[in-house]
């Protein structure tokens, strides 16, 4: 009997293995289909809709689900904005200053870190010409002498040029802002730059 049970328990467990008709796996075939709708449908909660995961993470199930990405145009925009405050625009004339001195001028330059360059406004000497004048403001950038463009040169020969101007005043142009503003991403053009210096910059205000 114990032999019997065996080879009984072998052919059961054979034709549990037997080819069906193919009408038989359609049962099978729509639950298993209806099993992952259902998952689908459970992960595709509005929460979970409104999910966001970063681009180099996606993977194709995120996209089956429907998970949005948060793509490089989004974050660039989103750090646009949170620098957009500050922001001075370096190709607008209206953020120059031009004024015309005799020397000595009375105004102390310092270096700019050396990432940038050039030189600024640090100071103006108490009773001195730019002091009278009024129109300079500590920080202003150096742009240009006259029409000879010194922004980014080092603190010596920016001020050599302001030296050796023969001009009875010398017409200094400077950027109202710091210098990142006018260094940095956000900085003018080299074509826009080179242009606004050959000009001589803007008008010199008077005083």
């Amino acid at each position: 009997m114990k032999t019997s049970t065996t080879l009984l328990l072998t052919v059961s467990t054979v034709s549990g293995f037997a080819v069906l008709p193919q009408s038989q796996h359609s049962p099978s075939t729509t639950a298993l289909n209806g099993l992952f709708d259902g998952v689908k449908e459970a992960f595709s909660a509005p929460a979970l809709e409104r999910s966001q995961i970063d681009s180099e993470r996606e993977t194709p199930i995120d996209r089956w689900m429907g998970w949005s990405v948060v793509s490089e145009q989004d974050g660039s925009v989103e750090a646009g904005s949170k620098v957009a405050a500050d922001f001075v625009d370096s190709m607008d004339e209206k953020n120059y200053v031009s004024v015309e001195l005799e020397k000595p001028m009375g105004i102390i330059f310092e270096e700019n870190d050396s990432e940038f360059g050039g030189i600024f406004v640090q100071s103006l000497k108490e009773g001195g010409v730019a002091a009278a004048n009024g129109l300079l403001q500590s920080g202003d950038q150096l742009v240009a002498v006259g029409t000879k463009k010194v922004s980014g040169l080092d603190f010596d020969d920016a001020l050599g040029v302001i030296i050796d101007s023969p001009d009875a005043k010398t017409k200094l142009t400077l950027f109202r802002g710091t210098a990142k503003q006018f260094y940095g991403p956000t900085g003018p053009s080299k074509e826009w730059l080179a242009s606004f210096c050959e000009k001589g910059g803007v008008v010199a205000a008077s005083s």
